[in-house]
């Protein structure tokens, strides 16, 4: 199997490989899972060529960060690997600390006894940066992202974290970045509009962005994606497969779209995907992840699985051979914008 290709991180040191390994769906999401399966599935994503991980402390309240330091540690791969997790949460013991309403109502299946709580100052950037190093047992973390800061995640509540972002966690940033604690500074986030506002206040990296640019959203043609590749802001893309749609397809008896039953007009746009692949005998899974790595600011695609053949099937689908004829349907059809950038002929 072809290696993996590496991308840097905007300007930074970091190179990433383009597929990444995101540690959502090992953490407890809708999902019991145990150490040794989660091990496993690290292990099989390095022997598959990836070298890029992620995780937060939101994820099974800092079980994914527990797991994925001592699955490091004993099977001696820190020094192969990219490690990234996120800051703008801070885990406290649950027993006296209030349950957070979310937008997307995430219950963790048998998370570590604390509950995530909202700061984006100096004091909780740093706090929870310093936790991370505790949970993951590691001394420099590669790429720190701010998670969830904008709109999309926090309502009416996104402009006082905002303010908190600008008086004082622009500063942690900036000095964990220029104390080489980190390689690399960027956003967590599942909005374009806030990478683009930050990277204009301050000098970020990259972005670990999920679910707005897909084979189904386009949106981040219009100006967005141009203006990040302008700033050398590097896009982790993750959600590639609106939750579920893009992998499963139309046939799936739990297809799902942005975590919620997927609309009608969603499911026409994808019956039309379908009958261009079944044409040119195209996977959806790879006509979806290799559509969203051909765009310049896309420096790696970060993927969930929920074992080791999750993760076999995502590295066959990158690999895939698709024919550049597929690509000329798609736009001629109308399901592709004829200014997205395409993968190039093999």
């Amino acid at each position: 199997m072809p290696e993996l290709e590496l991308r840097p991180l905007g300007s930074s040191n970091v190179h990433v490989t383009s597929l990444g390994l995101g540690t959502v769906p090992l953490s407890g999401f809708n999902a019991a899972v145990s150490y040794a399966e989660f091990e496993a599935t690290i292990l099989a994503g390095y022997e598959s060529g990836i070298r890029y991980f992620d995780c937060a402390p939101m994820y099974g309240f800092g079980k994914s960060e527990h797991f994925l330091g001592h699955a490091l540690r004993v099977n001696d791969l820190r020094k192969d690997v990219v490690i990234s997790t996120k800051v703008g949460r801070v885990l406290k013991p649950a027993s006296r600390t209030a349950k957070l309403e979310t937008v997307y109502g995430i219950e963790w299946i048998d998370p570590l006894p604390f509950l995530d709580t909202y700061d984006y100052s100096y004091d909780g950037i740093m706090r929870s940066f310093e936790d991370s190093q505790h949970r993951l047992g590691l001394d420099h973390i590669d790429v720190l992202l701010v998670h969830d800061v904008g709109r999309a995640w926090h309502g009416d509540q996104s402009e006082f974290y905002w303010n908190q972002l600008r008086a004082s966690g622009y500063r942690a940033l900036d000095e964990l970045r220029s104390n080489k604690c980190v390689s690399a500074i960027g956003l967590g986030v599942n909005e374009t509009e806030s990478v683009i506002g930050v990277s204009r206040e301050f000098s970020i990296d990259c972005a670990l962005v999920a679910g707005r640019y897909t084979l189904l959203n386009h949106e981040p043609l219009n100006s967005a994606f141009d203006e990040l590749l302008a700033r050398n802001v590097s896009i982790i893309a993750g959600g590639i497969f609106n939750s579920g749609i893009l992998a499963t397809g139309t046939g799936g008896s739990i297809a799902t779209y942005d975590y919620g039953k997927v609309p009608s007009a969603v499911l026409d746009r994808v019956r039309e995907i379908e009958a261009v692949c079944r044409e040119f005998k195209v996977s959806l899974p790879a006509a979806a992840m290799q559509f969203v790595y051909a765009h310049p600011a896309v420096a790696t695609l970060v993927m969930g699985a929920k074992g080791s053949k999750e993760v076999m099937q995502n590295v066959a689908s990158i690999n895939e051979a698709i024919p550049p004829g597929f690509w000329s349907a798609l736009t001629t059809a109308g399901l592709l914008p004829a200014t997205a950038p395409l993968p190039a002929a093999a």
